[in-house]
């Protein structure tokens, strides 16, 4: 989706015109509303941070769950980074918004942008906001994979096992073939359709590095591989994803390399987690 496709309702305020109706009908027609808007479901956690919040709500006439993420008033240093990350002055909404098109153009799934909008005070970000647009009839490859991976013998449904696995590690390839990293790319961030249609969320994090590059690369990998539990995915499969991800028939001394760093950032990661006492999928 292009900004092209927006148009400005109010000062700072954009939303899709198929959407501007709904969006007036719940009361947001501005930055001023968006902020004062309490209807939905508060989705607030324990870790989220004091400047952001979260709301689910439902637009009338479409009946479409959506999702608000305000940032108000985020901290100096939290800015800083974001443009240092972008290589530009940028909203907090923005980080979430600008890789979308990105990531669509090169065929990857990505919840719809319904508005968006940001306020500065001089130089600084006083707030921004997003809304997205719930996949429709999706749920994470964390809460389930396809369900041929948990029923019958272990001979059953192997080649679509395969197949999926195919498509995951194409689906890694392919975003980190536009040279975005995501830094929260665990199963629980790819959604997935009854088509089995993959989705890409949370992108407030993604950026292109200009520096560390394989680092973040490896990082992406580690997290994908921590969240792949244990005792569903097994290590043959692992092998298989990463030899379609990379494009190989057999492993390159550099490939190698790079699966030991993959697995030794994964046990840090575990070790982390044991300390808290949390699961850790991969280990199961």
């Amino acid at each position: 989706m292009s900004e092209q496709d927006f148009i400005e309702v109010d000062s700072g305020f954009y939303a899709d015109p198929q959407y501007v109706n709904a969006l007036a009908q719940v009361g947001m027609n501005s930055i001023d509303a968006v902020f004062s808007f309490d209807g939905g479901r508060n989705l607030a956690k324990a870790n989220l941070a004091p400047h952001r919040s979260r709301i689910r709500f439902t637009l009338p006439d479409t009946g479409a769950a959506c999702y608000l993420k305000r940032y108000d008033r985020p901290p100096v240093d939290r800015q800083v980074r974001n443009w240092i990350d972008h290589r530009r002055r940028i909203s907090t909404a923005a980080c979430d918004r600008r890789p979308v098109d990105l990531i669509t153009a090169v065929g990857i799934g990505a919840a719809r942008v319904v508005a968006f909008g940001e306020e500065w005070s001089g130089l600084f970000e006083r707030r921004s906001f997003i809304i997205t647009e719930e996949i429709a009839n999706a749920r994470s490859l964390e809460d389930r994979l396809p369900e041929y991976f948990y029923h019958g013998s272990p001979l059953e449904n192997v080649d679509r096992k395969r197949a999926f696995i195919r498509k995951l590690a194409d689906f890694a390839r392919r975003f980190h073939d536009t040279g975005l990293r995501h830094r929260d790319f665990y199963l629980c961030h790819i959604f997935m359709t009854a088509d089995e249609e993959l989705y890409l969320i949370d992108l407030q994090r993604t950026f292109c590095p200009l520096i560390f590059d394989d680092r973040f690369r490896v990082k992406d990998i580690a997290q994908l591989h921590y969240s792949a539990p244990g005792r569903i995915i097994s290590r043959a499969d692992r092998l298989r994803f990463y030899l379609n991800y990379a494009r190989r028939d057999n492993l390159t001394p550099a490939d190698r390399r790079f699966i030991k760093r993959v697995k030794n950032r994964a046990w840090r990661m575990a070790d982390h987690d044991i300390k808290h006492n949390r699961p850790v999928p991969f280990a199961e």
